[in-house]
């Protein structure tokens, strides 16, 4: 449960302790003559400890309450530290100690370099107010991340060219401006320009902090980076559906992945991994230990599986057709097949369409991050037909959260290899990792090349 949602509580909880109290002492129930005193005695519960009970009962009510309405009416939201998933805690030691663990002893092997080009999400559209600041790290860098109060959202580099001090930690937005808390100097949002220096005279033509390519579409930011920097090479295709608000936003997931950015793309064209990791019912749960329990073998999915790289001009984009049946006891349920379009656009974004017989039609963007070279940012982003109960993409959501978390469960613990030993089932790997290359330039970085310079 976030944050937000626990506060929602403890104040529902607060209010029905309150409201209980109120109902009490409303009456007096030692007076004979009073309705409180028939209700205490009818109860056979007389005095403080008998006005404590129905407080309490009133305040866990109203907490129930609360609850069920999370449950069916609002976005689901689900944020992962970096050790919760993925790690085996055996032995006393906690799951960030296994995951620092895990993390020294593992070999990495020989990798692709660590950022492709392309556009990344830094931040979902509704977690950034006008006039407001967050502080991002992606690619390795610290960026400010703030809207202006012309409505629109700017990405600059955090750190502030005069004395290094962090824009996002303590600044202020002023008009289109970020300005740094320890000196006062502001930076236009779209070109970066230092526009104002408080006790200068003069602003020097140099004076400027880097703005990054950025748009803002379906719900988030995004920026685009390029080794060499050149400008974005496509555009991230707007969903019109969520423009015009026939599909509503409800929940998202984020995990952090262990791994190099190219094998979490890469499982589209894995499809024999499909059949022995995701067959499991959700209700395994997500340890690769126990996902195999007899108790729920009754329960399983069915997928059939297609990835191919799209033409010019979209050479950028992949698609992978997913198919996916649930049996009951071997009974083939027709009520739950799903049919998704996933269309890969660019290393970083791919668009899952879901397209249901009952249930309806929706999306889950999954953005792919880069953090630091080993470290990825993985976002589920829901947004479905806003005449369907939540309660329906919530559970798409949380079901392909768990199979997500099998997948997480692999890349955390597994090393890369740059020429793996495939059978002629396997030919879409191949094909996949030769797509991908797209992405890479000459100049783009490496693992040891940021190791020798500690430049991560």
């Amino acid at each position: 449960m976030d944050s937000h949602n626990m506060s929602t509580g403890k104040v529902a909880a607060i209010i029905g302790l309150g409201v209980g109290a109120m109902a009490v002492l409303h009456g007096d129930p030692l007076d004979p003559e009073g309705s409180a005193y028939l209700i205490w005695r009818e109860t056979g519960l007389l005095g403080v400890p008998a006005r404590a009970v129905v407080c309490i009962i009133a305040g866990v009510s109203l907490l129930a309450a609360g609850w069920l309405y999370r449950l069916l009416f609002c976005p689901l939201e689900l944020l992962r530290a970096p050790d919760d998933v993925g790690y085996i805690a055996e032995g006393g030691r906690s799951r960030a100690q296994a995951a620092n663990e895990v993390r020294r002893r593992r070999k990495t092997g020989e990798l692709p370099p660590v950022y492709p080009n392309g556009w990344f999400r830094v931040l979902d559209s509704h977690l950034l107010e006008r006039g407001e600041v967050r502080n991002v790290s992606v690619l390795g860098e610290q960026v400010a991340v703030f809207r202006g109060q012309d409505g629109e959202a700017y990405v600059v580099d955090a750190y502030c060219p005069h004395l290094g001090a962090n824009l996002a930690v303590g600044g202020r937005v002023v008009g289109n401006c970020i300005e740094c808390p320890f000196h006062g100097w502001q930076f236009r949002g779209n070109d970066g320009k230092c526009v104002k220096i408080p006790y200068a005279e003069k602003v020097p033509e140099f004076a400027k902090v880097h703005s990054w390519p950025s748009c803002e579409v379906n719900g988030q930011i995004l920026i685009w980076f390029h080794c060499d920097g050149e400008d974005p090479h496509w555009t991230v295709p707007e969903q019109q559906e969520i423009t015009s608000g026939e599909w509503v936003y409800r929940g998202r997931t984020e995990h952090f992945v262990n791994a190099h950015i190219q094998e979490i793309p890469e499982n589209a064209a894995d499809i024999a991994h499909l059949a022995h990791l995701h067959t499991p019912s959700f209700v395994s749960g997500v340890d690769l230990r126990y996902i195999n329990s007899k108790t729920w073998e009754f329960l399983r999915h069915d997928w059939k599986v297609q990835w191919e790289p799209e033409p010019e001009p979209n050479q950028h984009c992949s698609q992978m057709l997913v198919k996916h049946a649930f049996t009951v006891f071997g009974l083939h349920w027709p009520l739950l097949d799903v049919h998704v379009v996933a269309r890969q656009v660019g290393p970083g974004v791919v668009f899952l369409l879901f397209n249901h017989s009952f249930l309806g039609r929706g999306l889950i963007m999954h953005c792919v991050t880069p953090v630091e070279p080993l470290l990825q940012c993985v976002s589920h982003i829901m947004f479905y037909q806003s005449n369907v109960p939540p309660v329906v993409p919530k559970f798409i959501l949380k079901a392909e959260c768990i199979q997500f978390e099998r997948d997480v469960m692999i890349w955390n613990n597994k090393k890369y290899i740059s020429k793996p030993l495939l059978v002629k089932e396997d030919s879409a790997i191949q094909k996949h990792r030769r797509w991908f290359s797209q992405f890479y330039s000459e100049n783009s970085p490496r693992l040891q090349y940021q190791r020798d310079t500690l430049d991560f």
